[in-house]
C-alpha cells in the first residue's frame, strides 16, 4: 500500500501538468508558437505564379524623386501595368492626405480599373475616413474578431474611385512574431476587411462577404464567387512562406514578366518599409500582404489541431510512461524516452507536410518527459530503499558477498518456474577422440579448442536462427529447447529442422576437414517433445533459465542412441526423434526407425529419423541463410 501511495505522487504530477495545460498559461504558448515556427519555416520554396511585386526601390527613387511623389506617377505606373495586361493591383499604401501637387484626379481615374487600395487600424479612439464593407452573417461572429479603437482610410474621392479598400495591419502573436493575420477586423458593429480578402473580393467582382459563427467562433468565410477559406475562431489564417516572388523595379519600361498575376506595388526603398517579425526573421511589411494573398490563393489553408485532443493524448502518454517506468527494465524505459522524443517531432512535421495541420507537441513532450523524469527518479528512490531493507534483512544471515548479489538483483529472491509442452534437442559430435588424438599427438590444445569453438559457433547459430534457446554447452554437447521464453507454436518442426540444418553444416566442415587432412567428424541428434518446467532455477546466490522434467531426459537418450544406427551409405543416423515429436510434425516426413527401451522408461519408445528428401529440401533452402551468414549472398533456387 505505501509502494502504490509513493507511485501516485507521479499520477498527482501527471493530473497537475493537465490542468496546467488546459488554463493555456502564456509560456505554454510561446512553446506551442516557437514550434510552429520550425513547421511553418522548414518548407520547401518555390516560385509563384499569381504574384508579382513592383518595387518602389532606390532605383525607382533616383528616377521619379523622393517619396512621396506626385500621384500622376502612379497614375502612369498603373497605365502601364494594365497595358502589360496584369490582374487585380493592390497598393498596401495609404493615401488619406490631398496630393501636395494636384493629381488626385488624374490618380482617381486609374483605380477605377480593379484596384485596392490601403486603410489602417489604430490605438486612437478616432475615425477618419474608414471603409467598412457588407458582410452576411450566420451566427454571430462580432465578438469573435479582432477589434481596432479607430480607422484611418483613404481620402474619400480616392475610396470613391477605387474597388477595394482593404486593412493592413497586422496581428502579432504575444511574442511580437506576425504568423497570423486577421481576415475580418471590426470597429463597434462596423466588419472591415483585410487587403488580401479583398483583393479577393475585387478580383471576383462581388460585393460583399458571407461570415458563419457558432458559439465556439468563427467557423468559415467566403466570398460568394470564391471557395470557402477556413479560418479559426477568430477570423485568422495561418501564413505560409513558401513562395518566393518575382519583383521589377517601378522605374522599369517592361512590366510583360507580370502579365496574367495580381501586382503588389510596395515600398522597398529603405526607409519606406516597415520591419516585421516573422518566423524566418525580420520581413518588409509587403512580403505580409503577399503572404496572405497567396495562402488564400493556394486553396491549401493551415489548420489547427484541437487543443483538448492534445491535452487527452498528453495525458494519456504521461499515463502509459508511469505504467513502463513502473513495470519495466531501465533499457526499455530509456528506448521509450529517446523514440517518443524523437517521433513526436518527427510525427509533427509529418503530419503538417500531409496535411498541414498544426499539432502542438510541446506540451505533450513536456509532459511525457517531466513525468518520465519523475517517475524514474520515483523508482530509482523506491528501489534504493528496497535495497537498503534486503541489507538490513539478510547481512547478519549471509555473506556480505551473497548480500550484494541480492541488492544488485533483488528480483533473485523470487524462484519459480512453469509447466509448458516444448522440445528439446541434444546434440554431440560423434567420434571426438580421433579429432582430440589428432591435435594432441600435434601439441596443438589451441587448435582443438578453436575447432570446437568453430564447430559449436555454427551450430549455435543455426539453433538460434530457428528461434532455439540454448541452454548449455557440456564439452562438444549442445542443449537447446523450443517454446520457452518465447512461443514457439511449430516448436517440434523447428527442433528437427535445426537438426537437420545442422547435419548439413556438419557436411560442409567434413569438407573443411578432409582439405585439411583432418580427421572425420559426424554428429548425433536426439529431439524430444513433452512437458516440463521451466523458469529461473538455482539459489538465491545463483539462478539460471533452464528446463527440468522426463521430457529432457528422452532427448539425452536419443542423442546416445543415434550411435548405434547408420544410414545406407554407412554413416551414422544424424537425427532420431520421439513418437511424441514425430505427433507434431507438419512439413517433414519421417521414418520409423526402431522401437527401444531407455533408462528410466518401462514401455518401449518408438524412434523416427526424417526421410531423405525432407533432408534435402531443408538443405535446398538453407543453403542461402548459410552463405549469408559467411557473407556470401546467394540467390535461393
Amino acid at each position: 500500500m505505501k509502494y502504490l501511495t509513493h507511485w501516485s505522487t507521479a499520477f498527482i504530477t501527471l493530473v497537475l501538468l493537465t490542468y496546467i495545460g488546459l488554463q493555456d498559461p502564456w509560456f505554454k504558448e510561446t512553446l506551442r508558437l516557437k514550434s510552429f515556427d520550425y513547421l511553418l519555416a522548414n518548407e520547401e520554396v518555390t516560385p509563384s505564379k499569381d504574384i508579382t511585386i513592383i518595387t518602389i526601390d532606390e532605383k525607382a527613387i533616383e528616377k521619379y524623386g523622393q517619396w512621396p511623389w506626385p500621384r500622376n506617377i502612379l497614375a502612369d505606373l498603373i497605365v502601364n501595368l494594365r497595358q502589360a495586361q496584369t490582374g487585380v493591383i493592390v497598393m498596401p499604401i495609404l493615401f488619406s492626405e490631398e496630393d501636395r501637387f494636384g493629381h488626385d484626379e488624374e490618380f482617381c481615374i486609374t483605380l477605377g480599373y480593379g484596384t485596392v487600395i490601403a486603410q489602417t487600424g489604430t490605438v486612437q479612439n478616432r475615425k477618419s475616413n474608414p471603409v467598412p464593407r457588407g458582410v452576411a452573417k450566420i451566427g454571430n461572429p462580432l465578438d469573435f474578431l479582432y477589434e481596432w479603437p479607430g480607422m484611418v482610410g483613404p481620402l474619400p474621392e480616392l475610396a470613391d474611385c477605387t474597388q477595394g479598400v482593404g486593412v493592413i495591419n497586422t496581428a502579432p502573436e504575444i511574442d511580437g512574431v506576425v504568423r497570423r493575420v486577421p481576415l475580418l477586423m471590426k470597429i463597434g458593429d462596423e466588419i472591415y476587411p483585410n487587403m488580401a480578402i479583398e483583393t479577393i473580393r475585387v478580383a471576383v467582382g462581388d460585393p460583399s462577404y458571407q461570415v458563419k459563427a457558432d458559439q465556439t467562433g468563427v467557423v468559415a468565410m467566403r466570398v460568394p464567387a470564391y471557395d470557402t477559406i477556413n479560418t479559426d475562431a477568430n477570423a485568422r489564417i495561418w501564413l505560409r512562406w513558401n513562395k518566393e516572388y518575382t519583383t521589377i523595379s517601378a522605374a522599369s519600361q517592361d512590366f510583360s514578366d507580370a502579365a496574367g498575376t495580381t501586382v503588389i506595388i510596395a515600398l522597398t526603398a529603405e526607409g519606406l518599409s516597415s520591419i516585421i517579425a516573422t518566423p524566418q526573421g525580420e520581413k518588409y511589411d509587403y512580403v505580409i500582404s503577399a503572404n496572405s494573398l497567396q495562402t488564400i490563393l493556394d486553396g491549401e489553408t493551415i489548420k489547427r489541431y484541437d487543443s483538448l485532443i492534445e491535452l487527452l493524448i498528453a495525458f494519456a502518454v504521461g499515463l502509459a510512461m508511469i505504467i513502463v517506468v513502473r513495470y519495466t527494465g531501465y533499457g526499455i524505459i530509456a528506448a521509450v524516452i529517446f523514440f517518443i522524443s524523437i517521433g513526436l517531432p518527427v510525427y509533427a512535421n509529418v503530419f503538417f507536410d500531409q496535411n498541414l495541420l498544426l499539432v502542438d507537441v510541446t506540451w505533450i513532450l513536456l509532459t511525457f518527459l517531466v513525468v518520465a523524469f519523475h517517475s524514474t527518479f520515483l523508482r530509482f528512490i523506491l528501489e534504493f530503499k528496497l535495497k537498503q531493507q534486503i541489507r538490513k534483512q539478510f547481512e547478519k544471515y549471509l555473506d556480505p558477498r551473497q548480500v550484494a548479489i541480492l541488492v544488485k538483483n533483488p528480483e533473485k529472491l523470487k524462484l519459480g518456474g512453469e509447466r509448458k509442452e516444448m522440445s528439446f534437442l541434444f546434440m554431440d559430435i560423434v567420434g571426438f577422440t580421433p579429432i582430440s588424438e589428432y591435435y594432441k599427438n600435434n601439441d596443438d590444445p589451441e587448435g582443438l579448442v578453436n575447432v570446437i569453438n568453430d564447430y559449436l559457433n555454427r551450430m549455435s547459430k543455426i539453433v538460434l536462427k530457428n528461434g532455439g534457446t540454448i541452454d548449455k554447452y557440456m564439452g562438444d554437447c549442445i542443449m537447446a529447447f523450443w517454446n520457452a521464453p518465447l512461443d514457439c507454436d511449430n516448436h517440434a518442426e523447428m527442433a528437427v529442422k535445426t537438426s537437420i540444418e545442422c547435419a548439413i553444416e556438419t557436411d560442409r566442415i567434413k569438407k573443411e576437414f578432409k582439405e585439411k587432412g583432418l580427421p572425420d567428424i559426424n554428429i548425433g541428434s536426439g529431439v524430444n517433445t513433452g512437458t516440463c518446467i521451466v523458469g529461473n532455477m538455482g539459489s538465491e546466490m545463483r539462478l539460471d533459465y533452464s528446463v527440468i522434467g522426463d521430457a529432457v531426459n528422452l532427448a539425452a537418450r536419443l542423442e546416445a542412441a543415434t550411435r548405434n544406427y547408420k544410414d545406407d551409405d554407412g554413416k551414422v543416423v544424424p537425427t532420431l526423434y520421439s513418437s511424441y515429436t514425430k505427433e507434431q510434425l507438419v512439413d517433414i516426413k519421417s521414418i520409423e526407425v526402431d522401437k527401444i527401451k531407455v533408462k528410466g522408461k518401462e514401455e518401449l519408445i518408438t524412434i523416427f529419423k526424417p526421410e531423405e528428401n525432407s533432408h534435402d529440401v531443408i538443405k535446398a533452402s538453407g543453403n542461402n541463410a548459410t552463405n549469408i551468414s559467411k557473407g556470401e549472398k546467394n540467390e535461393t533456387t
